[in-house]
């Protein structure tokens, strides 16, 4: 039997989201081995993104089942008003799961997509929605212009032959190319034949720049435009993604970048910000039990042994 009346009954307004969510996907599941500075890479990745973005933004977080440290890192967050939205998943249930979750729930107009170890450079947001309130039919923009595979923004390129200024050619700087590849495990040397056998494409419409191609680690879309390629059936935790790149490029839908770097892969560890990155032909000094451990049957041991402890532990 109820007793009084609901005091909810009497409030008259309720607050209102941003026009714009950003969502951020998050998995720690312990700090050791590759993942000994994840925690402060998803630190500065959140701290950058607040950074003079150019618009205002509520924030999502899903976090996949991540280790103890790395939730209550959440918890407080979200407890001092830094995180608007805040989910905790008991166990990963992989990009696909998560991205079900986030992108058909986010209650904004235009959807922000990043991966946790992204460093964002000021007015990255303002650029991307800029772009994408000015180009038609717009699938998603990603804050960073480089190199992707070229079968996935065919659909761009048709439309801008016929509709916009298109040129090609090398306007990404090789330092910036090979900045960018280098934070992904890339030596510098597997990519200046890259570099030279590859270009870009930048297309100008009505005053405004960018770069033909986008990338599922970092976006902003409409939301309305999300909901056709929803829900993700992906069978692995990772590795299927692409699915989003293939399927916008087969629904006519334009995928395009920023035409300055706003936004970088850190990857797993904060060397990009201590200059790990420059310099990348240089040779260091390697020792000799990392020499030992690079030998092919060693290492291959090595790793078989490393995925079964992971797997024990987290699958």
């Amino acid at each position: 039997m109820r007793k009084g009346q609901n005091p909810a009954k009497f409030v008259k307004d309720v607050a209102h989201p941003e026009r714009i969510t950003v969502t951020l996907l998050n998995y720690i599941p312990f700090l050791s081995g590759f993942y000994a500075e994840t925690l402060d890479v998803l630190k500065v990745c959140m701290e950058s993104m607040r950074t003079d973005a150019g618009l205002p933004f509520d924030l999502m977080v899903f976090d996949n089942g991540s280790c103890e440290e790395a939730r209550d890192f959440l918890v407080n967050e979200k407890e001092e008003g830094r995180i608007q939205y805040l989910i905790l998943s008991e166990k990963n249930v992989g990009k696909g799961g998560a991205w079900n979750v986030i992108l058909a729930g986010a209650p904004g107009e235009i959807i922000v997509y990043t991966d946790s170890d992204v460093l964002f450079s000021p007015k990255w947001l303002s650029r991307s929605v800029e772009i994408l309130e000015t180009f038609p039919n717009v699938g998603m923009v990603t804050a960073r212009p480089f190199r992707t595979p070229p079968e996935f923004y065919e659909s761009t390129l048709a439309w801008a032959r016929n509709n916009a200024h298109l040129q090609d050619g090398q306007f990404i700087p090789w330092e910036r190319f090979l900045e960018f590849n280098l934070s992904l495990g890339q030596t510098e040397e597997e990519n200046k034949k890259v570099y030279a056998e590859t270009r870009d494409w930048r297309i100008v419409y009505d005053g405004v720049t960018a770069m033909a191609g986008a990338s599922h680690w970092q976006f902003t879309t409409y939301k309305s435009k999300l909901q056709q390629f929803l829900p993700f059936d992906m069978d692995k935790p990772m590795g299927q993604v692409r699915q989003l790149d293939k399927r916008m490029n087969d629904a006519g839908l334009l995928r395009l970048m920023v035409s300055d770097p706003l936004a970088m892969n850190m990857s797993n560890t904060l060397g990009y910000l201590r200059g790990e990155l420059k310099g990348g032909n240089k040779k260091k000094h390697v020792s000799f039990g990392k020499r030992v451990a690079e030998l092919s049957p060693i290492k291959k041991l090595l790793l078989a042994i490393y995925n079964k402890i992971f797997k024990m532990y987290y699958e």
